[in-house]
């Protein structure tokens, strides 16, 4: 009884997580500052706060080797790249089009994966790969450049990409630290890369948008990321997996209910392709 008690806990701690993860783009569109200072402001909160837990938990930092630093600073670069042109999706076009665009990064995990571990490319995974990129498609409403809509799938592939790189470079890590402290590690160097902005980009700050970065950086990352990895003991991953692929609709529910934002028939379309088949690659990758 005990046992089902812890698991129904962390189920709802799960979904928690996942419901911050989710609301931080929402969080960002009430932000008036541009994408790069969201991004700056994140991963400067969520570092500050995920040290101080590795502070109180007496994590040790140091890392096994020089090539461990080198890798971890460059995935740290690309989290960088990651946050900017996430916000900057859905600042130019919509939470629901930042969202679906990033759950698209299986798509490249495909392609990258066993060329960097060496391992045989399945004609599944290039199948599920190509239902990807035709969600991708249908998505796009014209290709045009003044579309703004068009102009926001590029930000949010590029996006996805890049997320699809720090998974690679997260699987290294994984078997060798704690997911605390390589958070801590990247998004400490992300912090770094992004902190000339404040003097290059001019940049007008309000209470309120102090307010929301602060709100994205500390609770709907570093939060609920520490919540998301504790509570995922005693749970599957393939439940954990498929709590995780609620992100992009718990997202979607936000800025319908807070912006007002509602989805083009086009995005509802292409988004159930991309999500269907994105929550597919993590069941099987899970199982």
């Amino acid at each position: 009884m005990n046992t089902k008690h812890t698991f129904n806990k962390n189920i709802l701690f799960l979904h928690i997580a996942v419901m911050l993860f989710g609301l931080s783009g929402v969080v960002a569109q009430f932000v008036e500052v541009s994408a790069v200072m969201v991004a700056l402001g994140r991963v400067v909160c969520s570092s500050l706060l995920l040290f101080l837990i590795a502070a109180v938990k007496k994590d040790t930092l140091k890392l096994n080797s020089g090539k461990d630093y080198g890798l971890i600073i460059l995935t740290g670069i690309v989290m960088a790249v990651h946050w900017t042109t996430f916000f900057q999706s859905i600042q130019v076009s919509s939470v629901a089009i930042g969202t679906i665009t990033f759950s698209t990064f299986p798509l490249f995990l495909t392609f990258i994966e066993p060329f960097v571990f060496r391992e045989k490319l399945k004609k599944q995974s290039v199948f599920t790969a190509v239902i990807l990129f035709a969600g991708v498609l249908i998505t796009i409403p014209e290709f045009s450049m003044e579309n703004n809509t068009t102009v926001g799938i590029i930000w949010g592939m590029l996006c996805s990409f890049t997320y699809a790189v720090m998974t690679l470079a997260n699987r290294y890590f994984s078997a060798r630290y704690k997911g605390r402290i390589i958070c801590l590690y990247e998004q400490g160097t992300a912090a770094v890369v992004l902190l000339p902005a404040l003097f290059i980009v001019k940049t007008s700050w309000r209470v309120q948008d102090i307010t929301g970065v602060a709100f994205v950086g500390f609770i709907c990352t570093a939060f609920a990321y520490s919540l998301y990895v504790s509570a995922q003991k005693n749970v599957r991953a393939q439940t954990a997996g498929i709590i995780s692929g609620m992100e992009t609709v718990y997202g979607i529910i936000y800025a319908l209910l807070s912006l007002g934002e509602i989805p083009s028939g086009r995005e509802l379309v292409g988004g159930a392709v991309i999500l269907g088949v994105a929550m597919y690659s993590s069941l099987k990758t899970a199982g």
